[in-house]
């Protein structure tokens, strides 16, 4: 895996569409003090983080989804990986992440295409991909319909880059 640092300048120089440079910034960190090193990633617009998580209510969110399926449909022995895996992408689908679930985002986007970035599972690697400068304005139009389906929290992220290449009016 490469350095925080090479993934951000991969996110914000390589990647990032020309309208939004200077505008998003990726944040990601550990904090030395806690235990295993946990931490919290954002993406900032404009210096404002308009998504962010942190370890803590990822796995709070994890373990919650956890323990109500091994009580309810997922009993058995058996079922315990299936659960821990529901739990940890319903964690992420409520917005919440650590920077390794962050890490772990890019890693997936850096090496597929932008059409497989745009319908994967994971909705980090879907915003990576709206905002990649790969996805020109025709197909960022064409994705209008498909987004009344998409999360809120990657929805925003179409719509700041809708905004950004001038295709929407700012509200």
């Amino acid at each position: 895996m490469s350095t925080w640092s090479g993934m951000r300048n991969k996110l914000e120089s390589d990647y990032l569409c020309p309208a939004l440079r200077g505008h998003i910034q990726y944040f990601a960190t550990s904090y030395s003090k806690s235990a295993d090193h946990e931490g919290r990633a954002a993406i900032r617009v404009d210096g404002v983080e308009v998504l962010r998580s942190n370890y803590y209510t990822y796995f709070e969110n994890v373990w919650t989804k956890f323990h109500h399926l091994r009580s309810t449909t997922l009993k058995d022995h058996d079922s315990a990986k299936e659960a821990i895996n529901q739990a940890h992408a319903f964690a992420l689908e409520q917005g919440t992440f650590d920077q390794k679930v962050f890490y772990e985002a890019f890693g997936i986007f850096d090496n597929q295409s932008i059409e497989k970035s745009l319908v994967s599972e994971n909705p980090l690697v879907r915003i990576f991909a709206l905002l990649d400068r790969r996805l020109g304005k025709r197909r960022l139009l064409a994705l209008e319909e498909s987004m009344e389906q998409e999360l809120d929290w990657v929805r925003a992220f179409y719509v700041i880059r809708m905004q950004a290449e001038g295709l929407m009016e700012k509200e």
